[in-house]
């Protein structure tokens, strides 16, 4: 919610959307698989769609900070239209293809008795309407007016939003050919009076909730700011701590690094100074004190042997 570079709030949302599948692979074969399976294609479809429609903004603006950003609808029409397609589809507005899936990974849930995921669940549709659902056109597109005044996206992009935007209504209204293509067997209707309901409900009281939130200040204003995650940690702390380990061990790899250099030094002197023509081991000996040795030698081993 507070996140204010676009891209990233897509990015989280799109932990959100994972969730889902999880949770519909885990509910088991049938209903719960399926819905998973539907949800992660049309996932890829309203999820590309709500990146192009940044990626376009970010191409014509420079700009990709919601604080940056604001009434592009006045230059950018089709884009903006195209994102709130994007928009309703991650939010599972019905006749969109969002609500043919999680609703299907909702109702596998019920099915099941499993109450409290089924609430996890319904809060996560909630959280996603908020964060990407609204945030996304409402504060790209909308909101106060930056003054940006720019090109519409270039035709490539258009084309490629508008068939993705095409997906996402023919699937959230004919819903036949996907779940055709689903693992299982579907005995799941979408558009009954229940789920269309409930799903209305849901998305018509989180939309009274931001927009009371917002009228009111309490919600957080889009500030020109950085936000820390987990990734800075493996981003700059880690590297930073490397950096800092190394500068202050440097002084004792190079004492060792020298104790290692003499003590090589040393070893090979000594190895020299015995094999060398006058070292002990380098001298030719007599035949006679080399027989001596060896019936020393094993002399000894055959008093250990016996005693």
């Amino acid at each position: 919610v507070i996140e204010n570079d676009l891209r990233r709030v897509l990015g989280y949302s799109m932990i959100n959307q994972i969730g889902f599948m999880v949770v519909g692979v885990g509910l088991g074969p049938g209903m719960g698989v399926n819905g998973a399976v539907a949800h992660a294609f049309n996932d890829v479809i309203f999820k590309g769609l709500l990146f192009m429609s940044m990626g376009a903004v970010l191409f014509r603006t420079g700009k990709i900070n919601g604080s940056d950003l604001g009434g592009l609808y006045k230059s950018m029409p089709l884009t903006t239209g195209f994102c709130i397609v994007g928009a309703s589809s991650i939010s599972a507005f019905p006749l969109f293809s969002g609500f043919v899936s999680k609703s299907m990974v909702m109702q596998a849930a019920a099915d099941q008795g499993h109450l409290v995921i089924w609430l996890m669940l319904l809060f996560a549709s909630a959280g996603v309407f908020h964060h990407a659902g609204i945030k996304i056109p409402f504060f790209a597109f909308f909101a106060h007016d930056s003054g940006i005044r720019c090109k519409e996206a270039p035709m490539n992009m258009l084309v490629a939003m508008g068939l993705s935007a095409s997906l996402c209504v023919f699937i959230g209204c004919l819903p036949g050919p996907l779940y055709s293509l689903l693992p299982y067997a579907v005995d799941y209707q979408p558009y009954t009076s229940t789920h269309v309901l409930l799903q209305l409900q849901l998305l018509f009281f989180s939309a009274l909730a931001f927009i009371f939130l917002k009228l009111s200040g309490i919600y957080p204003p889009e500030l020109r700011s950085v936000n820390l995650d987990v990734d800075w940690v493996y981003r700059r702390m880690f590297p930073a701590t490397v950096r800092t380990v190394v500068r202050a061990v440097k002084p004792l790899k190079d004492q060792l690094l020298g104790g290692g250099r003499m003590l090589v030094t040393w070893m090979i002197s000594e190895l020299q100074r015995h094999h060398n023509p006058q070292g002990i081991w380098g001298r030719t000996w007599l035949t006679g004190r080399s027989v001596l040795m060896a019936v020393v030698v094993l002399g000894a081993f055959l008093l250990f042997y016996y005693y």
